[in-house]
């Protein structure tokens, strides 16, 4: 796919009312109130450099019209953690994702990073702040190199040159992609692409990454791959949080897991746990799945 965005849970009708724009400006506070939060959240970030941010969702509820996408969502998590938010299509996974990458609005509830609300911020400050999102449909930029597709992040930061050259050089050394520098982005095989796109959330500095479907559209070789550079993300404490239909690969890596149905977080705890409950299995994972 191009680089415009496309909404990735398509049987989902609920979701199909993004279009409906004008809904999603509602119930904005005054502009002073945005300023002042996004101020305080970078005062707190500085102040407790050393100390791990936390990514809080409370009661988050969105409605389209008179469909309830996601009803009373609440969950936490810090950096260094991965978790996982699984449910079935429709369920309003990629609606939370949104709500908390500042794609659209909640209809209520608000999101915090450390303790400070950003409910109500644009995407661009929520990036600047750490909170980067890749999503399942391709985002490279096709007709660039690999190493270009980098620089194209990096030049919406305010560093030097020679910082925006280290940190191109330290994300293609990290992903094992310096020796596709140079190649365009539409000869790279599904794994190699996402490696690549991990490459350019990374060069941001995130505390926070969000990945929806991160398994989609790679071979077996290239899921135990991206698994791997998932687990390297927790050694630099990055929180990831992660949705995908490959409910077994997802749990191997995460630290625990929310389950979500019809817009309700109805269970959370670590793969044996959800895997033993019988709920989850009746209405999710089916009573064959096996670990």
């Amino acid at each position: 796919m191009e680089n415009d965005l496309e909404i990735t849970e398509k049987t989902d009708t609920q979701i199909e009312d993004i279009q409906n724009i004008g809904e999603l400006d509602a119930n904005i506070p005054d502009k002073t109130d945005i300023v002042e939060d996004a101020a305080n959240v970078s005062s707190q970030t500085e102040e407790t450099e050393e100390e791990l941010s936390i990514l809080e969702v409370k009661h988050l509820i969105k409605k389209f019209g008179s469909k309830v996408a996601v009803n009373d969502a609440s969950f936490s998590m810090k950096q260094g953690e991965i978790v996982g938010l699984l449910g079935p299509n429709g369920a309003g996974k990629t609606t939370i994702f949104y709500m908390i990458v500042g794609f659209i609005k909640p209809t209520s509830g608000d999101i915090f990073l450390d303790r400070h609300k950003i409910t109500y911020l644009q995407m661009y400050r929520r990036a600047k702040l750490g909170i980067s999102y890749l999503s399942q449909e391709a985002s490279v930029f096709r007709k660039l190199t690999v190493q270009e597709n980098i620089d194209a992040v990096l030049e919406s930061l305010d560093i030097s040159n020679e910082e925006k050259k280290r940190r191109k050089d330290e994300v293609m050394e990290d992903l094992g992609i310096t020796r596709l520098s140079k190649q365009k982005a539409y000869s790279l095989s599904g794994g190699e692409r996402r490696r690549t796109e991990i490459a350019r959330a990374l060069a941001l500095k995130p505390k926070f990454l969000l990945l929806d479907e991160p398994f989609a559209g790679v071979d077996p070789i290239a899921v135990s791959d991206i698994q791997s550079i998932i687990g390297r993300l927790r050694q630099k404490n990055i929180g990831v949080l992660i949705t995908d239909h490959n409910v077994r690969e997802t749990l191997k890596i995460t630290n625990r897991a929310y389950i979500i149905n019809l817009g309700n977080i109805f269970r959370a705890g670590n793969a044996e746990e959800l895997v033993n409950d019988q709920m989850v299995r009746k209405l999710y994972l089916g009573e064959n799945f096996s670990f």
